[in-house]
């Protein structure tokens, strides 16, 4: 999928704010395509071709790509210029030993506090109905939304954001084509569990289930960082990145 295909589908599936001014709307649309994986690692995002397809100047996108750098979604190439961002091993092993540290206690925090636990249920009932239909993109999205419901009632804003960065830059990992053993079955019994702990007010369970899942993917997928997935082979089934 070239970038002008995958630009003009999150245009097409995305919720937009009637209020969001230009930047934020072309903020939206690149970092969706980022996030769902239809903007690859490497790929080219010209200003010009963005601009002329969401219908703005070249201005509010080139503001949108420079925040996108910010996060550490995109990269500048010399060559290039703006490309989504490339994760060696050493960059995502870093990336996951900050979550593996932070969001565990993240998650302790809300459950100690009686944080709402229903929308963690939720994402977890539509990332099933994703995978079942083999939907990667609508199944990634949920995971996402299901981690990031356990941490939100944390009490600490500060660390909310650092994990909601932290959790962007993992997508990367996804969307490199890294390979993971199990699927989407097994990534979905270790959510089910994180939540059934969480539930039943156990924090220091639910700190250690969701560490152990962590853990256990970095595990699974860091030694194939690099691999070439062919889709057309049943056993080389790509996996959202945890959460």
């Amino acid at each position: 999928m070239n970038a002008e295909t995958a630009v003009r589908l999150s245009l097409a599936d995305a919720d937009h704010d009637p209020l969001a001014n230009r930047t934020d709307r072309a903020l939206s649309v690149v970092k969706r395509g980022i996030l769902t994986g239809r903007l690859r690692p490497g790929q080219q995002l010209v200003e010009s071709e963005i601009a002329e397809m969401l219908g703005m100047s070249k201005t509010p996108v080139r503001e949108a790509l420079k925040t996108l750098v910010g996060s550490g979604l995109v990269s500048l190439s010399r060559y290039k210029g703006a490309v989504v961002r490339e994760l060696d091993t050493d960059a995502a092993a870093a990336i996951y030993d900050l979550r593996v540290l932070l969001e565990p206690e993240a998650v302790r925090r809300t459950v100690i506090a009686g944080g709402d636990l229903v929308g963690a249920s939720h994402a977890l009932d539509r990332a099933g109905e994703a995978g079942e239909a083999g939907d990667t993109v609508g199944m990634s999205l949920a995971n996402r939304e299901f981690h990031r419901s356990l941490y939100l009632g944390c009490g600490n804003p500060l660390l909310v954001t650092t994990l909601d960065g932290l959790k962007d830059q993992a997508a990367l990992v996804s969307v490199s084509g890294w390979l993971a053993a199990g699927g989407w079955r097994t990534e979905a019994d270790e959510h089910r569990a994180i939540l059934e702990a969480a539930r039943a007010g156990d924090a220091a369970r639910a700190a250690d289930a969701l560490r152990d899942h962590i853990t256990g993917f970095v595990e699974r997928v860091l030694p194939r960082l690099g691999r070439t997935v062919d889709p057309a082979d049943p056993n080389e089934a790509v996996e959202p990145a945890a959460g």
